[in-house]
């Protein structure tokens, strides 16, 4: 399935290159994160339709230094095995999450086939860094989701790429295997609602939103 075009993401305080690609059937966010100067830069949850993903990174004319899970629900891997083939870029994901990166995703749970994901090369943990070019992400440790999502915060470009943490007026599912509605709750309150209320939030689906705007009319907060 092919999917319409990019989007263009402003950030509030820094030019950059950040593009949201909606892809698969279900139209999971995979994203583009870049730096103008040095033209390195991240892709984040690749769902699927590799070649679109890899042309857009061409077009952008980045190097990819790291491929990121925010977790590994089948959605947001099923184009791991081709960036990082194609790129060479280290795959990361926390570790609390192979059990089902190894179960390619939990794809089995709605009777869909999925081809394996690569081993990861970076297991990440609240705290760690990530840097390309100028920009550094900061590993946020959001479970509730799933037991072992994380969220990649960009402090000086306004940024959170949240995966299924926080939606435009809605929150992540927690009825999956390994979902818990109160550490999802609490993931959202201690992490994301501490973030200045201009934070753009690009989640896993649907359109980007901040924490201010969520903060104030989100109907699950």
């Amino acid at each position: 399935m092919l999917s319409g075009s990019s989007h263009r993401i402003q950030s509030p305080h820094r030019a950059g290159i950040f593009r949201q690609l909606p892809v698969g059937p279900i139209q999971t966010n995979c994203y583009i994160a870049g730096c103008e100067e040095t033209k390195e830069g991240v892709v984040i949850d690749p769902g699927e339709e590799a070649e679109r993903i890899l042309a857009e990174v061409k077009a952008l004319g980045v190097t990819i230094k790291y491929v990121l899970n925010t977790h590994a629900h089948f959605d947001h891997i099923l184009a791991n095995g081709p960036l990082v083939k194609a790129t060479g870029a280290p795959l990361a994901l926390h570790p609390l999450d192979l059990p089902l990166l190894r179960q390619n995703g939990g794809a089995g749970l709605f009777g869909l086939d999925a081809p394996p994901s690569p081993e990861p090369d970076l297991l990440l943990a609240e705290g760690d860094t990530i840097s390309f070019g100028t920009y550094t992400f900061q590993v946020l440790f959001t479970p509730g989701h799933t037991p072992g999502h994380v969220s990649f915060y960009e402090a000086s470009a306004g940024i959170i790429f949240d995966g299924d943490v926080l939606f435009a007026s809605g929150i992540g599912r927690t009825d999956l295997p390994g979902g818990d509605y109160e550490t999802l709750m609490a993931s959202i309150n201690h992490k994301l609602m501490t973030l200045p209320d201009e934070t753009v939030v690009c989640s896993g689906h649907g359109p980007v939103t901040t924490v201010g705007r969520e903060r104030a009319s989100n109907p699950w907060l």
